[in-house]
């Protein structure tokens, strides 16, 4: 029998598959950013999510940091070590509750959307210590940013329609490459 320290070890071909996620996490975020909160990392987060369980974390810090390196390891960037992992755990807590198949898709949409929706309420207490708001002006801030996070949540929960579809794909993948 493996020992758990084995068992937790990662194989070269995981470490490659993972760092490439995290890439292709960061490209496609890249390249849509000219549509305000449109982007396919919570279709990723919850696909990688349901397939690696909680190896999952590793292309999506992959991601962020990837993400600090390009764009700089900002303020804004702060948010990030916790965001994703929300979603991440959202993704873990609800695939152990038993379901039919086609209600599946509907609940993981549910939830990338409503982290969508939820993105700016996420950001805001990291936003209130940085720069000192009191809670009306974080308040203030939640509102106002209210319009970009309805696209935001729209964006994902039509975009995670696709979470079961790129499921399957990578289990697919992982039996295929060992």
């Amino acid at each position: 029998m493996r020992s758990s320290i084995q068992r937790r070890k990662l194989s070269i071909p995981e470490i490659t598959v993972f760092s490439m996620l995290g890439a292709v996490m960061f490209i496609t975020k890249y390249l849509m950013e000219a549509l305000p909160g449109v982007h396919l990392l919570g279709l990723f987060i919850a696909a990688f999510t349901l397939t690696y369980r909680v190896k999952a974390l590793i292309p999506i810090y992959v991601y962020v940091i990837i993400d600090g390196v390009v764009h700089g390891f900002s303020m804004w960037w702060v948010p990030y070590l916790y965001i994703w992992a929300l979603l991440w755990g959202m993704v873990m807590l609800v695939s152990k509750i038993k379901m039919p198949q086609k209600a599946k898709a509907l609940v993981y949409m549910a939830v990338c959307g409503l982290h969508g929706l939820a993105f700016g309420i996420l950001y805001a207490p990291a936003q209130a210590v940085m720069f000192g708001l009191t809670y009306k002006l974080m308040i203030a801030w939640i509102i106002a940013g209210l319009p970009f996070d309805a696209i935001h949540g729209l964006s994902n929960f039509c975009m995670a329609s696709l979470v079961l579809p790129l499921h399957a794909l990578l289990k697919k993948l992982n039996k295929i490459t060992g």
